[in-house]
């Protein structure tokens, strides 16, 4: 025998059923306010795109949206300015697998504590921003990025004047270029569309946990 359901339990259908109605409400006016804002964003344009803070992420962020570039098949290129001696991740695959597609440059010679020339880091960054500012000015290339030139701009091997004068005025209208590194220099981040701060809460090393690929490199 079917028992009918007792108050209780229509009172939780009912409820349900309520919920139900203003979540859709709710979900229909915020798509109609999406709708209206997305439709007076109609322009493009190639962004000057900055990851910096102390946190971690800034070079994985930019190395994603070049694998986005890659699948999409835009023609890319990296120019490392700091992390040249390192045999990375992002290195292996983007030269092993997407040669033809990403250039991979990696200029530099490691950390400035680790070379302990300031001469050589200088000459360097210097390399690196001449083979930068090459790429940038191919208007076949979608997107360059530059990793760790923020790190040779805080150390001022390289001059942010130079840097900010050339990104604004010999930049191709539709290429992206990508500035990692923490301590970004003020002049860069108001020159640029997009800054994203990276802020340290946690991380391994300070509890003893050495660098490891695939987390790290």
């Amino acid at each position: 025998m079917i028992s009918e359901p007792d108050a209780a339990e229509e009172e939780a259908v009912v409820a349900e059923a309520s919920l139900d109605t203003r979540h859709a409400a709710k979900m229909a006016k915020k798509k109609a306010a999406r709708d209206r804002m997305m439709a007076t964003k109609s322009g493009e344009k190639g962004l000057i795109i900055v990851h910096t803070g102390a946190g971690k992420g800034k070079s994985s962020s930019a190395f994603g949206m070049i694998m986005r570039c890659v699948a999409h098949g835009f023609p890319c290129a990296v120019v490392q300015f700091i992390k040249g001696a390192w045999d990375t991740g992002e290195r292996r695959l983007l030269t092993g697998h997407f040669g033809e597609l990403c250039q991979f440059h990696a200029m530099g010679e490691g950390f400035t504590w680790e070379t302990q020339d300031r001469s050589r880091d200088v000459a360097a960054a210097r390399a690196a921003w001449e083979k930068a500012k090459q790429l940038i000015a191919d208007h076949a290339l979608r997107m360059v990025v530059l990793d760790e030139i923020n790190i040779a701009l805080r150390y001022d091997y390289l001059e942010i004047g130079e840097i900010v004068e050339f990104l604004k005025n010999s930049k191709p209208p539709m290429t992206h270029v990508v500035l990692t590194g923490r301590n970004a220099k003020q002049e860069l981040i108001d020159a640029a569309d997009l800054v994203t701060e990276m802020t340290l809460v946690k991380h391994p090393f300070r509890s003893g946990i050495k660098a490891q690929p695939g987390i790290e490199f």
